[in-house]
């Protein structure tokens, strides 16, 4: 499908889980919605706002219907008291999707085992495929333990998380927009915010639901993760992978054309099978 010359206007509004709490939705390319056509849904990562998918909408919502979720707590979502737990965010993401049909996830960091918990609670019913970028997926080797993180954040958060946005991104970035993703990683109390770094699942919970997806699957990583895609590869060996060496954390901010061409290519696989 040729993308649209224009770049397609990126709005937003706000959708209401069944607890009552406001989620805000940024989307282009409503104008591609039909039932039987190709939807792309982003899911950003811990703490992190769905604005990180602009240039994404921007570049594919000329040819699909392109969403971006602000999970509860962050962006511009409303800020509840409860609801920080692997389940409940799982179920934000499957009352979200409820409308939609044909949906290629795409699941960033903390995203991404959210999408998976998705696809373990809920089926893959209503996706045509799914995007993991950057994270975990229980393969080994296992990441290094994250308990130094989590003690500095309860010392000093503000400085932590200044450290820790400006890590996820390879490419210098400007004090305005750090500070304004600093500002927004601070929404979330910080205990609820430490919830969200601890899921009680083994391991072995993830690796079982990528396995058992049977629809296409790109799993998106930096070296940090590079050994886990090649075992994904070897063990389910439909999956299909990208490493971005020079690439941060947020890779598809760092390296976006590389990113969208490479998701635009899958995407249409999946529109024209």
């Amino acid at each position: 499908m040729a993308a649209s010359c224009s770049v397609p206007r990126v709005s937003r509004r706000t959708f209401q889980t069944s607890d009552g709490v406001a989620l805000s939705v940024l989307e282009a390319g409503r104008e591609h919605s039909g039932d039987r056509l190709l939807k792309i849904v982003f899911v950003p990562g811990w703490s992190m706002p769905a604005t990180l998918w602009r240039n994404q909408l921007e570049a594919l919502g000329g040819s699909y219907h392109v969403l971006a979720l602000d999970p509860r707590g962050q962006g511009e979502s409303q800020v509840p008291p409860a609801g920080y737990t692997a389940e409940r965010r799982a179920a934000d993401l499957s009352e979200f999707l409820q409308p939609l049909s044909n949906v290629l996830l795409v699941g960033w960091s903390l995203g991404a085992i959210e999408s998976l918990q998705y696809v373990q609670m809920f089926g893959a019913d209503r996706l045509a495929g799914l995007v993991l970028v950057d994270s975990s997926v229980g393969e080994e080797p296992a990441p290094p333990p994250g308990g130094a993180f989590t003690q500095r954040l309860r010392e000093d958060r503000a400085q932590m998380l200044d450290e820790f946005v400006r890590a996820i991104f390879a490419k210098p970035r400007s004090d305005v927009e750090i500070a304004s993703l600093v500002q927004q990683a601070t929404r979330v109390p910080l205990e609820e915010s430490l919830a969200l770094l601890s899921y009680p699942f083994e391991r072995a919970h993830w690796r079982r639901i990528a396995h058992g997806f049977t629809k296409p699957l790109l799993y998106v990583v930096t070296p940090q993760f590079e050994a886990q895609a090649r075992n994904l590869e070897k063990n389910r060996p439909a999956t299909q992978i990208e490493i971005f060496k020079d690439a941060g954390h947020a890779l598809f901010v760092d390296e976006p054309e590389r990113f969208n061409s490479l998701l635009a290519r899958f995407a249409a696989r999946l529109a024209n099978p």
